[in-house]
């Protein structure tokens, strides 16, 4: 059984803590135009609901950002995922679209206000993730970023180093077309309110859009 657990220093930062991951077998694919269909309609909805003020007010949200500072990070030099995408979207710009399991994190993410983690199991080394919180000078290359300055960030670290934080995941374990095993994570440091409805929804879009099956969900 894959192990997540959480250190005492990150803990000791964010007590209200709490994560859901979802491993399962799936099947990616370039784009699925009956998922776009799904995030063109809830974009238009989320744009009338919400303002880039207003977001800062959901809870998800609002914790993720105070367990940066807990840390040791600027949240708004260092955005977590979570929060850049409802901004990119609340600025009238389009979703990026990478892949089908990308793209149904992210709105999951969106829908939810969580910085979500997605990786490629088969890519974790040792069969264990420990989230810490990053330190000086430690080697990360973000997807799409390059060098990315992790000190004071949440980070999850497999046998071989960072693997995730809320800001960007590790390009050496990157989802691509040819994965067949799932990892992704919900990151709750506003605590277990909302975990479960999200975990949920994850499940839903990932047996519809992705033929996702011999799932585990791990609580830590």
């Amino acid at each position: 059984m894959f192990q997540i657990r959480v250190s005492d220093e990150l803990r000791t930062a964010c007590p209200e803590f709490a994560g859901r991951a979802i491993l399962a077998d799936v099947e990616n694919s370039e784009f699925c135009a009956e998922l776009w269909q799904m995030i063109d309609a809830f974009t238009l909805q989320y744009r009338q609901q919400y303002t880039i003020d207003s977001i800062k007010d959901i809870p998800s949200i609002q914790a993720t950002r105070q367990a940066y500072r807990r840390c040791g990070k600027d949240p708004s030099r260092y955005r977590p995922s979570g929060e850049a995408l409802c901004r990119r979207i609340l600025r009238g710009l389009p979703l990026y679209q990478i892949d089908t399991l990308v793209d149904l994190i992210n709105v999951v993410s969106i829908r939810y206000g969580y910085s979500i983690g997605g990786f490629d199991a088969d890519k974790i080394v040792g069969g264990e993730l420990v989230l810490g919180i990053g330190r000086a000078g430690e080697p990360y290359v973000g997807i799409g970023r390059g060098e990315l300055n992790i000190e004071g960030m949440p980070v999850y670290r497999d046998a071989v180093g960072g693997v995730g934080t809320p800001t960007s995941d590790h390009d050496r374990t990157k989802l691509t077309l040819q994965t067949t095993r799932l990892l992704t994570i919900i990151n709750g440091y506003s605590g277990t309110e909302g975990l479960d409805e999200a975990t949920e929804y994850m499940l839903q879009l990932l047996r519809h859009y992705a033929a996702a099956c011999n799932e585990s969900i791990i609580s830590f």
